[in-house]
């Protein structure tokens, strides 16, 4: 991955407001990148300092080896989840472009 992308990505990921969330494939369309998992494994690889709890699968489930942290990062933030599953409607955030 070009450094420009997995600095755009990171700012993306950055820009995301606690009370709200995005998807993979948000990130993904917002910055210019090919494919929502290469958000995934920007976020596995280099993601510690970011709001990574705020970015969701598209259903509005976290990955499952990290749903509970995340879930719980998410409560602390007002983000209520129905299960496992984030109302989208709801707490998807819509950057003004």
């Amino acid at each position: 991955m070009d450094e420009a992308l997995h600095e755009r990505m990171r700012d993306a990921i950055r820009d995301v407001p606690p009370g709200r969330v995005s998807t993979y494939g948000d990130i993904a369309a917002r910055v210019g990148a090919p494919s929502p998992r290469m958000v995934g494994a920007m976020l596995a690889e280099d993601g510690h300092d970011l709001p990574w709890h705020r970015i969701l699968r598209a259903n509005g489930t976290p990955a499952p080896h990290i749903a509970h942290e995340q879930l719980a990062r998410l409560r602390a933030e007002g983000v209520l989840a129905d299960g496992q599953r984030v109302d989208l409607r709801k707490y998807r955030w819509q950057p003004e472009s």
